[in-house]
């Protein structure tokens, strides 16, 4: 990639039209300039005839897309840019709602790193195709975020307390894991994915079902009845108290990522979950977004960035919010 190249290649191949996010020293990491891109891009796949089918991948064999440009969004924030900062997770969250209405089949093939704002343009459209290369997480408790991107939405229909597990600790999963959680919908080794590719470029969405191959049962069937047991609570006094009370590797495991974790973000995304279990994706999606104003004013946001993301020492220094009420309060405009 050059740096006149742009960061988001929209072509025509075949039947399809596909997306190739093309910022592959940033693990294809989204930032404004690619959202307003994509936006424009959906809308031009949208409305031509000759498009059968919507193919999205990531440049550079790492990553499909490791989230949002959240350093940028500190930069804003630290610089008291509430402006900028509405209009990039504005501006996102738009990209999430026209893919999630989308009236062709819109299909994300997954070889790498899939984080945050990637599971936003991938998990509101109609195929999730992972490869045993695919590491699937939305990690944003660790940074003082939250689970956004309409995921509020998605993550509490997942099965039993998966979503809630998921969404507190940042889990990683492996491709077929993802398929297992309900986030991804197929899984294809990388090697047969230039194949599949040909044959979707011939417009046949049908054609994923010929490559993928069976995910049988395996880690998070065999932790689920744990992850029920003890994510499936209300509070996170009432999941500590599980966890100890599990005595298991694995759930001392799970206390100490909790221990590392925003104790802000964690109780803001426990509200948040509960609250989207009953909206629908549009409810959730403005839900997420008044929700940025508060949470990334906050001080743990750009800590949480800064110890993770700049400075990379992982040592935050977290500043808990006693009642987290007054962060789902719409800000007057």
């Amino acid at each position: 990639m050059t740096d006149a190249e742009p960061t988001v290649l929209l072509r025509q191949e075949g039947a399809a039209g596909t997306l190739l996010l093309n910022r592959p020293r940033a693990l294809n990491a989204l930032d404004l300039p690619m959202i307003v891109q994509l936006d424009a891009a959906i809308g031009r796949l949208r409305d031509d005839p000759a498009v059968r089918l919507v193919l999205l991948e990531g440049a550079g064999g790492k990553a499909f897309c490791a989230g949002g440009d959240v350093r940028r969004v500190r930069e804003q924030a630290l610089a008291g840019d509430a402006a900028g900062v509405r209009a990039f997770f504005a501006s996102e969250y738009a990209v999430n709602a026209a893919i999630a209405t989308f009236s062709k089949p819109w299909i994300s093939l997954i070889d790498g790193v899939c984080m945050g704002g990637g599971i936003g343009l991938s998990v509101h459209g109609s195929h999730r195709v992972v490869t045993e290369h695919a590491l699937i997480a939305m990690p944003e408790t660790a940074i003082a975020l939250f689970p956004d991107v309409g995921t509020s939405y998605v993550l509490p229909r997942l099965p039993g307390a998966l979503g809630k597990w998921l969404a507190l600790t940042g889990a990683r999963l492996r491709g077929a894991e993802a398929v297992e959680a309900g986030l991804a919908t197929h899984f294809v080794t990388r090697d047969r994915l230039p194949a599949l590719r040909a044959a979707l470029l011939e417009g046949d969405a049908a054609a994923v079902e010929r490559f993928a191959g069976a995910v049988p049962p395996g880690a998070i069937a065999a932790q689920r009845p744990a992850i029920d047991r003890c994510f499936g609570h209300a509070t996170l006094a009432e999941i500590q108290a599980a966890l100890a009370a599990e005595g298991t590797d694995w759930a001392r495991a799970q206390s100490a990522i909790l221990a590392r974790m925003s104790p802000t973000s964690l109780a803001v995304t426990l509200e948040l979950l509960h609250r989207g279990a009953t909206r629908d994706l549009a409810g959730c999606l403005a839900m997420e977004l008044a929700l940025t104003a508060h949470v990334t004013s906050h001080p743990d946001f750009a800590e949480g960035v800064r110890a993770v993301l700049v400075d990379k020492d992982n040592a935050p220094r977290w500043a808990p919010v006693a009642d987290v009420a007054g962060f789902f309060e719409p800000i007057a405009a």
